[in-house]
């Protein structure tokens, strides 16, 4: 019943404030699903919903993103800039001026796309964690998400923050009352993958972490299908640019460093490493290093919890 009533003063909220053209960023995560959900509710046909394939997205992304809000009836506009945030991070290693990157770069595409709708309106799906951590006033600058501080200064529309107020476990639980898919679907920073590749952001190291991930997240939770393991709140795998010699067969091989990592939390705001089983991350091991052979030869776990560590290591 309170969740109810908290959907009902997100749409009023909405619909007294979006008197016209919106438009809205939708990466099938939890939080940008679920204000495009409430907005298109509030405002309809007035709503343009944007899909930015910035080709920094997991395997399969783009086309499961696609299904979904098909599936959910809201016309999707699916735009391919992978070409131009590619270019835009070449030779960018430091993890602040990224997020800054990214987050004018999606803001150029949505000025854009805005071209095409009249757009008067921005519509993020800002959560509480990301304006904390991302500082202001007497808050410390923890890490500059990519849609508070990685936002320029000149945006040309009105921004609307549907869940700005919201934690992580108070909008999944408004994405389960209005039935979204992605409801339990684990978090994914905004700026993708460019995140998870410490050092300078390539296609090709950012594939070898996409792969990287991939087993990742599909090792893990088919060993918690089995009951071999909790499922964790988030888990993934992250690309170091640090290098060590290797041996693959007879061959010398002198590869990078992928870190998997594993967390139990409840808002994203603190967190504690998953004791995952000693088979399970053996077997996920073997796997990376097999499937990137001569890019990949070492795998390490993490067992920082948050704090002093954050969840993602950018």
């Amino acid at each position: 019943m309170q969740t109810q009533m908290l959907v009902d003063e997100a749409i009023g909220e909405l619909k007294s404030r979006i008197d016209d053209t919106a438009i809205i960023a939708c990466s099938g995560g939890i939080d940008s699903t679920v204000a495009a959900v409430l907005a298109h509710k509030a405002v309809g046909s007035l709503l343009h919903c944007v899909y930015v394939d910035t080709g920094l997205m997991r395997k399969g992304e783009t086309s499961e993103v696609s299904e979904m809000f098909s599936e959910m009836g809201i016309k999707l506009q699916v735009v391919d800039a992978s070409a131009r945030f590619f270019e835009s991070l070449s030779g960018v290693t430091d993890p602040e001026e990224k997020r800054k990157i990214i987050g004018e770069q999606f803001i150029r595409v949505f000025e854009e796309e805005k071209g095409t709708c009249a757009a008067k309106f921005l519509v993020q799906g800002t959560i509480a964690p990301d304006w904390i951590e991302s500082g202001g006033g007497d808050r410390d600058v923890i890490k500059s998400h990519h849609n508070v501080g990685g936002l320029p200064e000149d945006v040309d529309m009105t921004i609307v923050e549907p869940l700005r107020e919201f934690y992580k476990d108070e909008v999944r639980e408004i994405a389960r009352s209005l039935g979204i898919k992605s409801s339990e679907r684990q978090p994914f920073p905004g700026p993708g993958l460019a995140v998870r590749v410490l050092g300078e952001v390539t296609p090709e190291r950012v594939d070898s972490c996409r792969e990287a991930c991939h087993i990742v997240e599909s090792r893990i939770r088919e060993s918690a299908a089995r009951g071999e393991c909790d499922l964790p709140w988030q888990y993934f795998a992250t690309l170091l640019p640090v290098k060590s010699v290797g041996v693959h067969g007879d061959v010398r091989v002198h590869g990078e460093t992928v870190v998997v990592r594993a967390v139990a939390s409840l808002d994203g705001m603190s967190a504690r490493y998953s004791p995952l089983p000693h088979v399970l991350l053996a077997e996920i091991s073997t796997e990376i290093t097999n499937s990137l052979k001569g890019h990949v030869n070492r795998v390490v776990y993490d067992i920082t919890h948050k704090p002093p560590g954050t969840i993602e290591w950018e």
